[in-house]
């Protein structure tokens, strides 16, 4: 274990105070010292990526455990990754050795563990889609075993791992599809720039192109040099409004914005999806919200991201958060969901 170290160098949003890091380069040893610690009645805080996190100003007071297992296993038709191995490298390998099925969360940010514990999602994939299986290490009676999909709760952006310490990530197990296509393109704007039609597939590594250069242009990978980068990528999940409620937050938009506006949505079932970017824009937040001086503010090419410019404090990121979606609320009468897991910070 380290001496207590900065969090800010463990997160992409660089904030984040001190606390004491035991890092763990393999299964063993991970397993080892989540059970030590708990044993000992130690408070733990595991962290891979670290990019799904806003820790407080005031650190973590506990042992903070560092997920650095990095191995991957790549078959015909799978792939089995380590928790904390990088989720884009992961991404890549499959890529480069002809495999299809994971191209369209290319650029995400963070580890593999990760992925199914928010049900990571982007340009119409989910990882619930493509998961074979997730190794889990339970804390309660030390059993560590494989979990079929079906166990893990999926929803939108969550499972029954997210805001839950019952259960370590060990490894993840993912489909792939073993003749190089890409699974079907289910994000009209990425469609349309492949020139395919919603639905058909193409091969995996233009797809891969494509959407790393698609989350470029919105500051969604990760770039030491540009501030749009500092960040938990989309802060608030995109509403989904109850069909009893979708008349009222309608008329709440056209009060606001305008009868006659097109607003972004989706049905899903019992509801209806907004655009959780456009409600904040349409809200007065406009990209580069509060100003250029602000340390914290909406990143420039994607009103979802709260950014830190470089000084910013995990209070001023909440404060933002919290002015965010106030703003929505008292407009829209929606209430935004921070995406990101907070520790010691309340929004």
């Amino acid at each position: 274990m380290s001496a207590a170290v900065p969090l800010a160098e463990l997160t992409t949003l660089r904030v984040g105070g001190p606390a004491v890091v035991a890092a763990c380069a393999s299964t063993e040893s991970l397993v080892a010292t989540v059970r030590a610690l708990d044993a000992a009645g130690i408070p733990v805080l595991l962290i891979a990526g670290g990019s799904n996190l806003l820790i407080s100003d005031t650190g973590f007071p506990g042992v903070v455990v560092r997920i650095a297992t990095t191995g991957v296993e790549l078959g015909d038709d799978f792939l089995i990754a380590e928790a904390g191995a990088n989720w884009d490298a992961v991404v890549a390998t499959s890529v480069a050795a002809g495999r299809g099925g994971l191209e369209c969360l290319s650029g995400i940010p963070g580890s593999a563990g990760a992925t199914p514990v928010q049900n990571v999602g982007a340009y119409g994939v989910e990882v619930a889609s493509l998961l074979r299986r997730v190794r889990l290490l339970d804390r309660a009676t030390g059993e560590i075993r494989w979990v079929e999909p079906a166990e893990l709760g999926f929803g939108y952006r969550t499972s029954v791992l997210k805001h839950s310490d019952a259960a370590v990530v060990l490894a993840v197990e993912f489909a792939l599809r073993p003749d190089g296509s890409s699974a079907p393109l289910g994000y009209r704007e990425l469609a349309a720039a492949l020139g395919a039609q919603e639905g058909e597939s193409r091969p995996a590594a233009p797809v891969r192109e494509e959407v790393l250069r698609l989350r470029a242009s919105k500051g969604m990978v990760l770039d030491a040099a540009d501030h749009d980068t500092w960040s938990a990528g989309s802060f608030f999940t995109n509403p989904i409004v109850p069909q009893a409620r979708v008349a009222q937050v309608r008329a709440a938009i056209a009060a606001h914005v305008g009868a006659d506006v097109a607003v972004p949505t989706w049905p899903v079932p019992g509801g209806v999806k907004f655009s959780a970017g456009w409600l904040i824009e349409r809200a007065g937040f406009a990209k580069g919200y509060p100003g250029a001086q602000a340390p914290a503010r909406l990143s420039t090419k994607h009103t979802l991201a709260l950014t830190n410019r470089g000084s910013a404090t995990a209070a001023e990121l909440a404060q933002l958060a919290r002015d965010v979606r106030q703003g929505v609320a008292e407009r829209f009468l929606i209430h935004l969901e921070p995406e990101p897991v907070t520790v010691g910070v309340t929004l």
